[in-house]
C-alpha cells in the first residue's frame, strides 16, 4: 500500500503571510482598503488564493470584510485594545507563576539568553520587538500548552497593529526592560506570585503606552 502523498504548502498561506508582514510594518496601514487587482497583479498571482489569503487574515481579526465594500485593515479601537490587553495580562501572567514552579535551570537560562538578546536590542526598534515577543513565546512554549500558545498568538497578533503606538512610545522600551528583568529575578527565584505579579504589571504599564500614544 503506498503511501498518500502531501501538497507542499498552499500559496494562499504564504500568500497571507506576506500581507501579515506588510500589515505589521504598517505598509498596509489600519483602515486602509486592500486593493485585491493591484496585489495580486504585483506578486503574479490570480484573485482566488489572494481571496483565501483575506479570509485567514480575517480569522485572525487583522483584516475586516465589508459587505460590496471589500477588505480592510482592522482598526484597533480602545474597546479593543482593553480587551486584548486584560486577555493577554490574564493568560501570559498565569503562564508565568506556573513556570517560575516548574522550571529547570536550562530553561531559566535559555529564557536569560533571550533577556540579553533584548537587552541588546535596545537601540533597535524592530529586532527589539521580535526579541521581546520571542521572549513572551518561549515561556508560553515551555509549558508546553498548545492551546495557550495558539490564543496568546493570535491575541499578539492584534496587539501588532497597534505596536508603533505602545512599546515605542518614549521611555516605554526602557520601562520594559525593566519589567523583564524583575520577571527574571521573579523567574529565577521560583517565585510564582512575584513573576504573576510583574506580568500584570507588564501589561499594564503597556496598555497606558498603548493608550496615551
Amino acid at each position: 500500500m503506498s503511501l498518500p502523498t502531501f501538497a507542499p504548502r498552499a500559496l494562499y498561506q504564504d500568500v497571507a503571510e506576506l500581507l501579515r508582514q506588510r500589515i505589521f510594518a504598517h505598509q498596509l496601514p489600519p483602515g486602509s482598503w486592500i486593493d485585491e487587482l493591484k496585489i495580486a497583479e504585483e506578486i503574479g498571482i490570480s484573485r482566488t488564493p489572494l481571496r483565501e489569503a483575506l479570509k485567514v487574515l480575517a480569522t485572525e481579526g487583522l483584516v475586516t470584510m465589508k459587505l460590496r465594500r471589500g477588505a480592510y485593515v482592522t482598526e484597533v479601537s480602545q474597546k479593543d485594545l482593553l480587551q486584548v490587553y486584560h486577555l493577554l495580562a490574564l493568560l501570559e501572567s498565569d503562564a508565568s507563576a506556573e513556570l517560575a514552579c516548574c522550571a529547570s535551570a536550562e530553561q531559566i537560562a535559555e529564557l536569560q539568553g533571550l533577556h540579553d538578546a533584548l537587552e541588546a536590542a535596545v537601540d533597535e526598534r524592530d529586532a527589539f520587538f521580535i526579541a521581546n515577543e520571542r521572549f513572551h513565546m518561549r515561556v508560553l512554549e515551555m509549558l508546553d500548552n498548545k492551546w495557550l500558545s495558539q490564543m496568546v498568538a493570535d491575541l499578539r497578533k492584534v496587539m501588532k497593529l497597534n505596536r508603533h503606538n505602545s512599546l515605542f512610545k518614549s521611555g516605554r522600551i526602557e520601562e520594559s526592560l525593566q519589567e523583564h528583568r524583575a520577571l527574571m529575578r521573579a523567574l529565577a527565584a521560583q517565585d510564582s506570585s512575584a513573576a504573576r505579579a510583574c506580568v500584570m504589571l507588564h501589561f499594564k504599564n503597556g496598555l497606558a503606552a498603548a493608550s496615551c500614544s
